[in-house]
């Protein structure tokens, strides 16, 4: 028999980019390489082919040139075709041609907009499209983006229910997303409660009262939440001896250094994250907006490192892993300083998470939802 094929449609170089939707992308392709032969389609500042090791025996990588921000052009292309200056950014003449090209059966756009490329390729009404969300554009330029996020967030929203009311399923990493969806008038929205591969666990008991915050801030969720993670650390720290808060990933380009309170040290890049994270107690994720630090959490839940999180943060996840959201600052505050004085507390925690997190993975269930999610077949 032979081997269905499928294609992906990356906003971004899965080999030269680290965020948080590119990680989950990668997860994605994986898990859907244990049951179909698996190819990607990316924007990149490198055009080319290459084959790169993310996935077992090799991901074939096309790369299409990922054309500059003009905000003239985009503001044009977006009132000539009446849509958001997201979903324009993104569909090019050339990843049109990329797409053409392919042979595979199904594609599936990472984000909804590189879902509008494939629209006007020749698969479109042929082969089976799949657009997995990720997160909402609007939510983020509601949040982040000022004057210009009010106007653009209808708009943003029209086009994400237009997609996915065009494509043949949509995935989402939040049930009350997908649930929006069906409601309307999507009929294959589903959430994708994909985990991780179990890691080699941490010992949570030989940890030092270190808590960490994990985000590339030019992402401006992560910008928030760091923000966020400053203001409470002086609460959380309070009478705690030696306690410390870490943060680790970019700095926002351009954005003045903070105050940072006593006990905070920035350190951008870690060259190895997870010999790092052997070291802490917890991970805090005090987000307001966006999934994206979803992969961080599961990142960390993989290898048994507790977590301390609003529900913004942790999305569907909780009764999963029974996280209990944290919206409250004091409850939040609370819950840090219990991990950072309790330690048994914070050894039971984490290894509630790692044994969930591995049975699952050995139950393979992240792998039947992702092929049931591309061959179109009903949840459940």
């Amino acid at each position: 028999m032979t081997t269905p094929k499928t294609a992906f449609i990356l906003s971004k170089d899965p080999v030269l980019e680290h965020t948080g939707d590119v990680a989950l992308a990668r997860m994605l392709m994986q898990l859907a390489a244990d049951s179909f032969e698996v190819s990607a389609i990316a924007l990149s500042p490198e055009p080319g082919t290459v084959t790169a090791e993310l996935i077992p025996g090799g991901l074939p990588l096309e790369r299409v040139h990922k054309p500059a921000v003009r905000p003239h052009r985009l503001l044009i292309e977006s009132l000539r075709h009446r849509r958001s200056l997201v979903h324009v950014r993104f569909d090019t003449d050339e990843l049109v041609r990329a797409i053409d090209g392919s042979d595979a059966d199904v594609f599936v756009a990472e984000h909804s907009y590189m879902a509008e490329s494939f629209f006007r390729s020749k698969h479109f009404g042929k082969k089976r499209l799949v657009v997995n969300t990720n997160v909402s554009e609007s939510l983020v330029w509601r949040a982040s983006r000022g004057a210009l996020g009010r106007i653009e967030e209808p708009r943003l929203i029209r086009d994400e229910l237009r997609v996915a009311r065009d494509a043949d399923a949509v995935s989402t990493y939040d049930a009350e997303e997908a649930e929006y969806y069906r409601d309307n008038g999507v009929r294959d929205a589903r959430f994708m409660d994909i985990t991780m591969p179990p890691g080699t666990q941490v010992d949570v008991a030989a940890s030092p009262p270190r808590l960490v915050f994990m985000g590339t801030r030019d992402w401006p969720p992560n910008q928030e939440g760091f923000l966020r993670a400053l203001e409470l650390w002086p609460r959380i720290s309070a009478g705690i001896a030696g306690a410390e808060l870490c943060v680790i990933g970019a700095k926002k380009p351009g954005a003045a250094d903070p105050g940072y309170p006593d006990g905070v040290r920035d350190l951008g890049f870690v060259d190895d994250l997870g010999a790092f994270l052997g070291t802490c107690r917890a991970l805090m994720a005090p987000i307001s907006t966006g999934g994206g630090v979803r992969v961080k959490l599961l990142d960390t839940i993989r290898i048994g490192l507790p977590a301390v999180a609003t529900t913004a943060a942790i999305g569907s996840l909780g009764p999963i892993f029974g996280l209990r959201p944290l919206d409250d600052d004091a409850a939040f505050i609370a819950e840090c300083r219990r991990l950072l004085t309790d330690v048994p507390a914070a050894v039971d925690l984490g290894n509630q998470l790692y044994e969930i997190n591995r049975q699952r993975w050995q139950d393979r269930l992240p792998h039947r939802a992702v092929a049931d999610l591309l061959r179109g077949e009903t949840q459940v």
